[in-house]
């Protein structure tokens, strides 16, 4: 399947940001939704059922981890994955979104290399069979593959860990 009949929701309240994810989501040759607040999210999940949803935490009114729990409770929108793009990196930050039912998180700024090969993971069609989030191994496979970021260290150290006990760290 070509990368264009691949559908995005890019979800962010900045209009900057948004506008740049959405930039860099479309130079990658994806097909891109926007919307700026929760509720516009799922309204245009249920509208267009994107392939992927990304989805930033500080969103005004409902937040992003509110809004990824509204997604996965809806049958129609419960298998869409929902990566978490954001500047908090925190651990309490990590487990509301797996709590959440986020697939996984992408710490802002994210560059395109980044961003292309998360796309590439999370909407390849044997990946997109199975939840990520149930699957340490995948963590520990790609977790490395990132590139090194300020805090890059920590987070790969935990990230496995979170992923196999689902969003709780050990």
């Amino acid at each position: 399947m070509r990368k264009l009949t691949k559908k995005i929701l890019v979800v962010e309240d900045n209009d900057d940001c948004r506008e740049l994810l959405a930039l860099f989501v479309k130079r990658l040759g994806y097909k891109v939704f926007e919307a700026a607040n929760g509720l516009q999210a799922i309204d245009r999940a249920l509208a267009i059922h994107p392939d992927l949803i990304m989805m930033d935490l500080s969103l005004p009114g409902m937040d992003g981890n509110e809004t990824t729990a509204c997604l996965k409770m809806n049958p129609s929108t419960k298998d869409i994955p929902v990566l978490i793009n954001t500047a908090y990196t925190g651990r309490v930050y990590a487990k509301g979104a797996f709590d959440a039912g986020a697939a996984g998180i992408l710490h802002k700024p994210v560059d395109l290399t980044t961003l292309n090969m998360v796309l590439r993971k999370y909407l390849s069609a044997k990946t997109r069979q199975r939840d990520l989030s149930k699957d340490p191994h995948f963590a520990l496979r790609f977790a490395p593959s990132l590139p090194p970021t300020q805090g890059h260290v920590e987070r790969q150290r935990v990230f496995p860990s979170m992923v196999a006990h689902r969003g709780r760290p050990s």
